[in-house]
């Protein structure tokens, strides 16, 4: 009896632990629209039959709680985009599921690992605001202990703190904008001039130049990421928007060897001691594993290997021999720089229809891998019914020559004698239409001439018709 009430005990414990944490991730319906606008917050936009929302979900409850409890003015709810497909289309939802962050009129998408530390860094960046303030050196020291970049505005009011708050705005979902003034910087911080914006990262600091640099915002784009990154297939597609190559070390870190070491430190120490020559065009790090890129290329790539891959056209570039030194990978990455490297794939139509080709196969294989009857089913039944319908067609003139032949026995023929009528028809088929008007005449003519005949003989006298 004892653990009866102990078990009972247990589930009510469990079922108002999961209605609290439920509690903290509100389910959202078409009335949102209206209330939203006093509140920042944080939607899932999902759809039930989603395997990549279900496997969302207790993520997003995780980042419920984080938020709840640490006084984050953030609300975080979700919302079933196919029963409100139009609040969702008016927010520009096109796939789930799909994270956004809704602060008064604006609307942030979140693009980042689904994983909870990311997608809290992410609210909380963006629900702040996008320029803050550093009002001392020791709150500097402390933003760079946190922070692996940090873009910095010194100096005060003047034309580029206007562009650097409105890209500040515009780029907060991927990093943190500061403001500060020079005497908040360390004293052993040389700034050429006042004022400027300022990024520090990979252990130094590097000024924005609007002659060699051009846009603010593109500079901004292209420096938020640190010179050496291990890239996974969410890191990649970011990259995509910074217009830069991206030059990987493919490796396997669950089974390192010596020359994936080498090859990862090499291509590491390139990405530092040639900044200047390659950092506005090329962005550095390593991947593990070969899967991703094999199914970007439609290829293989073997492990350990160095691959260059440009995101904007799909076009990848390799060594044509191994890369024994940093000599030969800093020539290797100047030949595709300079554009004497043989460039491979690309987003041309035959490259397309061989995309469409290799996810249709892709899409198969995964399928019959997971599961095998359902693939059969899926794929066999159609096949069968396509064979069945290819059968039909091809056995229908079989089926009219025996009715045919059939036909032509009831009316008294022999086989013989069918199959001469049968060949008849079908000779005078092949023969064309004007041969049948042919026969068809000297039918009539045959005709015409029993009639006169007939005619002939009713004008005979009586006295010659009783003769014959």
């Amino acid at each position: 009896m004892a653990e009866v009430r102990l078990s009972l005990l247990s589930g009510v414990l469990a079922a108002l632990l999961s209605s609290a944490v439920l509690a903290l991730v509100e389910d959202l319906d078409d009335t949102f629209k209206d209330t939203r606008v006093n509140d920042i917050w944080l939607v899932d936009f999902y759809a039930p039959w989603c395997g990549y929302c279900k496997k969302l979900e207790p993520i997003w409850h995780d980042v419920g709680a984080e938020l709840k409890t640490s006084g984050s003015p953030v609300r975080v709810g979700k919302m079933d985009a196919t029963a409100y497909s139009g609040m969702a289309s008016e927010f520009g939802v096109h796939g789930y599921p799909t994270i956004k962050l809704l602060k008064g009129e604006l609307a942030y998408n979140y693009k980042g690992p689904r994983t909870k530390d990311d997608i809290v860094e992410f609210a909380n960046r963006v629900s702040g605001p996008a320029v803050r303030a550093l009002p001392s050196k020791q709150m500097f020291e402390h933003m760079m202990k946190r922070h692996d970049v940090l873009f910095i505005y010194v100096g005060g009011e003047s034309p580029l703190k206007e562009k650097y708050n409105d890209v500040a705005s515009e780029l907060i979902v991927y990093t943190y904008f500061f403001s500060a003034s020079e005497e908040a910087m360390p004293e052993s911080l040389a700034l050429p001039e006042l004022p400027t914006v300022v990024v520090f990262k990979d252990g130094g600091h590097f000024t924005y130049d609007e002659y060699e640099d051009g846009s603010l915002s593109s500079w901004v784009n292209k420096e938020r990421f640190q010179g050496y990154l291990q890239i996974d297939g969410f890191t990649l597609y970011e990259l995509g928007d910074t217009g830069k190559l991206v030059a990987i070390a493919v490796i396997d870190e669950k089974d390192p060897t010596e020359e994936s070491g080498r090859l990862k430190a090499m291509i590491q120490k390139v990405s530092k001691d040639h900044r200047e020559q390659f950092n506005r065009d090329f962005q550095f790090g390593h991947m593990d594993g070969n899967d991703y890129i094999n199914s970007l290329i439609m290829g293989e790539v073997s492990v350990p290997s160095v691959i260059i891959l440009n995101t904007s056209n799909e076009q990848y570039f390799m060594p044509t021999g191994p890369v024994q030194t940093e000599e030969h990978l800093v020539q290797f990455i100047s030949s595709v720089l300079n554009g004497s490297a043989q460039a491979y794939g690309g987003d041309g139509f035959t490259q397309r229809l061989k995309r469409v080709f290799f996810d249709a196969r892709s899409t198969i294989m995964s399928v019959f891998r997971s599961s095998p009857l359902l693939g059969c089913f899926l794929f066999g039944l159609p096949l069968g019914v396509i064979s069945l319908m290819c059968y039909g067609i091809c056995t229908a003139d079989t089926d009219d020559s025996s009715d045919d032949m059939d036909a032509l026995k009831r009316e008294g023929l022999t086989d013989e004698e069918a199959e001469e009528e049968e060949e008849r028809r079908r000779t005078a088929a092949l023969e064309g239409p004007e041969e049948e008007e042919e026969e068809e005449e000297e039918e009539e003519e045959d005709e015409e001439d029993e009639d006169e005949e007939e005619e002939d003989y009713e004008e005979k006298d009586p006295e010659v018709k009783k003769m014959d």
